[in-house]
C-alpha cells in the first residue's frame, strides 16, 4: 500500500452526490484501474468529450476524491490525476439521519450496482474472449445462509480482509515486474437479508 488513505470513508452528502453521478463514478472507476491517467485517456474509454471528462474530473477533485498526480510525460499541458485514497467507503449508517440524505444514499447505493451489473453482464458477454482459464476462474456463486446483523457483518470484514490481501499481493508481484497474465479483476461482494 502506497502512503495514500486506504478507504476514504465519505460521511457528507455534498461528496456522495458529486460521486453518485453515473459519468463521475465511471471516471472515478476508470483512474482507480489505471491508477494516473489524463482527461484524455480518461475521455478515450468512457467515449465522452476531453471538455466534458475534465469538467467532471474537476468536480472530484473538489471533493478530494481525486487529486493531481505527478506528470507521466514532458508535455506540460497535460494534467495528470489520481484517486486521492486507496478505496472508499460509504457507510449507511452515516446517511439515515435525514429523509434527504437517505434518499441520496439509496440512489447513490442503486447507481454503483446498476454500474456494476453492467460490468458483469459485460464480461458475460465477452466471456468466449478471455479463454478457459480466466472463465473457470471466475467465480459466480450464491450462498444462502442463516446470520444474525452482527454475523453478517463479520463475515463481510473477513471478506473485505481477504480482498486485500490479495489486492496487496498483485500489487506487490506486478510492481516487481511480475505483469505476466495479469489482468484487472472485479470482485462484487453483496450480503443482505431477505425474507422467501
Amino acid at each position: 500500500m502506497t502512503g495514500k488513505e486506504r478507504d476514504r470513508r465519505i460521511t457528507d452528502l455534498g461528496t456522495l452526490k458529486a460521486l453518485a453521478h453515473p459519468l463521475r463514478m465511471q471516471l472515478y472507476r476508470a483512474l482507480t484501474v489505471a491508477r494516473v491517467a489524463t482527461a484524455s485517456q480518461l475521455a478515450e474509454q468512457v467515449d465522452e468529450a476531453v471538455a466534458l471528462v475534465s469538467y467532471h474530473l474537476r468536480k472530484l477533485a473538489e471533493h478530494g476524491l481525486i487529486e493531481e498526480a505527478e506528470p507521466q510525460s514532458g508535455d506540460a499541458r497535460e494534467r495528470w490525476w489520481q484517486p486521492s485514497s486507496e478505496g472508499l467507503s460509504i457507510r449507511d449508517k452515516d446517511f439515515r439521519d435525514a429523509p434527504e440524505k437517505a434518499a441520496a444514499h439509496l440512489a447513490a447505493t442503486r447507481l454503483f450496482h446498476e454500474q456494476r451489473a453492467a460490468m458483469y453482464r459485460r464480461y458475460l458477454d465477452e466471456r468466449p474472449t478471455w479463454g478457459s482459464e480466466w472463465n473457470s476462474a471466475a467465480p459466480d456463486n450464491e450462498s444462502l445462509l442463516r446470520l444474525t446483523p452482527a454475523e453478517l457483518a463479520e463475515l463481510s470484514e473477513e471478506l473485505l480482509t481477504l480482498a486485500r490481501k490479495y489486492d496487496e499481493k498483485g500489487r506487490a508481484a506486478e510492481a516487481a515486474g511480475d505483469t505476466e497474465g495479469r489482468e484487472n479483476v472485479a470482485l462484487h461482494v453483496y450480503g443482505f437479508p431477505f425474507r422467501a
